[in-house]
């Protein structure tokens, strides 16, 4: 059987990429490994536990000789790696956590995958951001724009690229990358945009918005990030990037407007939620607009099929119907 390695699988992106994943691959024993920090969770990996070809490891990716023991374990046909720090609010806290994580820890993973004698038929797939383009105002983000990252979780995502594509170059390491846009979807953790909003609708707490809320960003369902992600393994160009994204392009305070409609809706309230929003400070650096650029893996046959208002619905739905996981 072969072996398939993800990383940062009890993350948002990574478990829902393990829960439809999984079930599909029985064929191939998938190792997960996380290091469990606080935005992760065991209960988003809980539908496949219990299947034989799934295996789990606490493992901090920036600890060299523990992810040196794994590949000296299984000998991994493909590595998909999710785990990274990406909190921006916190990247601007704390700097050098989001170094350790998301620049040492995909060396680490590099250097052991790189070890291996025989890298044929192998791929490291890097699973980045748009974050790493900085911000754009009229054009949108291609795999020939410009790296200019703007904050500290953002240069550290455009180091572990730029590692990916030095590896490929100097190595041959077997490596792919994609850029994504702005992802929502069930299992996200609190901190981020959209379940804050929710929360703060079902507390009846303010909802914070950053400056005049005008920020935009292009947003895609899970689901199809997901499907960007099988298709180029098996359809992407070894040593090249792609940029995934849906069209979907907000300011903040649009997709909050869309939020509370739909919340006030589902919760049956009586008065706007929208009346909630409540305008803060702007943190610095905040990048003004992204947009994506699809055409390239648009060309191989891959576009997104979730439809942005249903699945906004969908996602509201789960968080408040899972209320206990805001908490």
């Amino acid at each position: 059987m072969s072996c398939i390695l993800v990383t940062g699988g009890l993350g948002f992106i990574g478990s829902n990429f393990l829960n439809q994943f999984v079930p599909k691959n029985k064929d191939a024993i998938i190792v997960n490994i996380d290091s469990e920090t606080y935005a992760s969770s065991k209960l988003s990996t809980s539908n496949v536990i219990n299947y034989s070809n799934y295996k789990y490891y606490k493992i901090d990716i920036s600890n060299y000789s523990d992810v040196k023991n794994l590949f000296n374990s299984y000998e991994f046909k493909n590595i998909l790696h999710f785990a990274a720090e990406s909190h921006v609010d916190n990247s601007i806290e704390d700097p050098l956590v989001f170094a350790k994580t998301n620049v040492l820890g995909t060396l680490n993973l590099l250097e052991s995958f790189n070890s291996y004698k025989n890298l044929k038929n192998k791929l490291f797939y890097h699973i980045s951001t748009d974050e790493v383009y900085g911000s754009t105002l009229n054009d949108s983000f291609s795999e020939n724009s410009k790296y200019e990252p703007s904050s500290p979780y953002s240069a550290s995502k455009a180091s572990s690229d730029h590692f990916a594509y030095a590896y490929h170059k100097t190595y041959g390491t077997p490596i792919i990358i994609s850029n994504c846009s702005n992802n929502f979807g069930p299992w996200q953790y609190k901190e981020k945009l959209i379940p804050v909003v929710i929360k703060s609708i079902i507390e009846n707490k303010p909802i914070p918005v950053y400056g005049s809320g005008s920020n935009v960003r292009d947003w895609i369902y899970i689901d199809d990030h997901i499907s960007a992600i099988t298709f180029l393994m098996k359809n992407g160009k070894i040593g090249e990037s792609y940029c995934i994204g849906s069209n979907n392009e907000l300011s903040n305070i649009d997709i909050i407007k869309k939020i509370c409609l739909v919340s006030d809706k589902i919760l049956n309230k009586k008065s706007s939620s929208f009346n909630l929003v409540k305008y803060v400070k702007d943190r610095p650096g905040h990048d003004l607009r992204y947009s994506i650029n699809s055409k390239k893996i648009n060309s191989l046959g891959w576009n997104p099929s979730c439809n942005f208002d249903e699945s906004l619905e969908k996602t509201i739905q789960w968080y408040i119907f899972n209320s206990n996981w805001l908490k």
